[in-house]
């Protein structure tokens, strides 16, 4: 019978780390961690340090996480009234809401906190992030302003900043252009779901920008926001140095991108728009990958 119970238990527990997975959007999540370790090798000659490392990663980690987690717990009702997030484990009761707030506290606080013990600028730029995007982006001004994006793009180019700034320990140039790219980057992303998901978004009262301005407007808006993003990526890595070799591969993509968006505009195919998206996305991982490797040279 023991042996039963302590199956039961074991299968349980597996069931809700799984489900408290879900919550924290382990792709956007891993996405934007990758960006905050790109952040800190572009300042640092290999070898690092390995306990510094192990700080960046843990820390972002846990405060993207938590930051992610109170999203979810707020957005509860949106999701609930959306065809494509109704599968989500708070809609559905197999979290509740509690359960994942007293969660998603402690994962933020362990974050925040152990970047700002080990280094107080790091940590200062963690918790802005934090704040930007669960206090300033979801409660405030989602469900307000399609302008929101604004606020989630800055949230969102802030780990890439923190990992420059702990290697640093300064803000500089380079990581407000990084920043900057990905803030840019964010639209392509957040506005092309908007027009794929409209229906979506309308039913839950979400304003959007297809819904406030049209898809006109929204396809010039993801096109000038690619482009923007290409550029300031650009830029970061030339002066970052890279050799010339990376750049013309950084280039061949910026001109891609470029060729893509004044496509996308003249057209203003939904096939195109979600073509530009997808080799924006792809742009920045390869950029993330060639500044990781090319600023070690």
């Amino acid at each position: 019978m023991k042996t039963n119970e302590g199956a039961i238990t074991v299968a349980q527990t597996h069931v809700g780390v799984r489900y408290f997975w879900q919550l924290i959007k382990p792709l956007q999540t891993g996405l934007l961690l990758v960006t905050g370790i790109t952040g800190y090798l572009s300042s640092r000659p290999f070898p690092f340090d390995g306990l510094e490392f192990f700080i960046l990663t843990v820390s972002l980690f846990c405060a993207i996480s938590g930051s992610t987690i109170l999203n979810m717990v707020y957005d509860r009702d949106i999701d609930a009234r959306m065809e494509r997030t109704r599968w989500r484990p708070l809609v559905n009761g197999l979290i509740t809401p509690s359960q994942a707030v007293r969660m998603g506290l402690v994962v933020s606080a362990l974050g925040i906190g152990l970047a700002t013990v080990y280094n107080v600028l790091y940590g200062a730029i963690v918790f802005l992030g934090w704040v930007l995007d669960v206090v300033v982006y979801t409660i405030w001004l989602k469900r307000r302003t399609p302008w929101s994006i604004v606020w989630g793009g800055l949230s969102g180019g802030m780990p890439i900043l923190a990992g420059r700034v702990l290697g640093l320990g300064v803000v500089d140039f380079i990581g407000i252009l990084l920043a900057l790219a990905i803030l840019l980057w964010i639209p392509t992303h957040i506005l092309t779901f908007n027009m794929r998901f409209f229906a979506d978004y309308h039913r839950a009262g979400i304003p959007t920008f297809p819904g406030r301005y049209g898809f006109r407007y929204t396809h010039i808006i993801i096109a000038l926001s690619a482009i923007g993003a290409s550029g300031a990526f650009f830029l970061g890595c030339f002066a970052l140095g890279l050799a010339w070799g990376y750049m013309n591969v950084i280039l061949f993509f910026a001109l891609g991108i470029l060729t893509l968006a004044i496509m996308n505009i003249k057209k203003q195919s939904d096939q195109l728009n979600f073509l530009l998206f997808k080799c924006a996305s792809l742009f920045m991982l390869v950029v993330m990958i060639l500044i990781s490797v090319g600023s070690k040279l």
